[in-house]
């Protein structure tokens, strides 16, 4: 967690709540000591935190089933951000899992942005599964915001 989004994730809760908004949070995590291959892991409910000297390094299974049935229903779907370091193979299941359940809610529209994710989805194997795929993770999101883009603003005839 860091320190200083802790103000900010307060009021995107309340924000949400006062709309309305269902906003998933993770059930439960994977924490392990440090990002290692050969790392002991465990799995721990959110609601009774990470202990000290641990790291949440992963989605756990609850939350990927809860997801994965969110997913399933959805008719849009945007994904930026992978459920966890799933670089190292302790950690990927759950990016791995979100990864099939986008790819197989083939009646939505999918979009996918951010490098992580995209290097995500490729290791997968699925990335021709997404409708759509953009490296520009934080471009993506201002440009479904409704933000003008600089780039794009360039190529649109005035």
């Amino acid at each position: 967690m860091e320190d200083d989004k802790l103000e900010l994730a307060k009021s995107l809760l309340q924000d949400a709540e006062s709309k309305k908004v269902r906003l998933l949070l993770p059930l439960d995590n994977v924490i392990a000591e440090k990002i290692d291959a050969a790392a002991k892991t465990a799995i721990v409910k959110t609601d009774d935190g990470i202990p000290g000297g641990q790291m949440g390094l992963d989605i756990g299974p609850e939350t990927i089933a809860a997801f994965s049935k969110e997913i399933a229903g959805a008719r849009t779907i945007v994904w930026n951000g992978p459920m966890g370091v799933f670089e190292a193979a302790p950690f990927a299941k759950g990016t791995m899992k979100i990864a099939e359940a986008v790819a197989g809610n083939r009646s939505a529209t999918s979009i996918v942005g951010g490098g992580d994710s995209v290097a995500a989805v490729h290791q997968s194997g699925l990335a021709s599964k997404i409708t759509h795929i953009s490296t520009g993770g934080g471009a993506s999101l201002e440009f479904l915001e409704g933000k003008k883009l600089p780039g794009v603003e360039a190529l649109t005839d005035k």
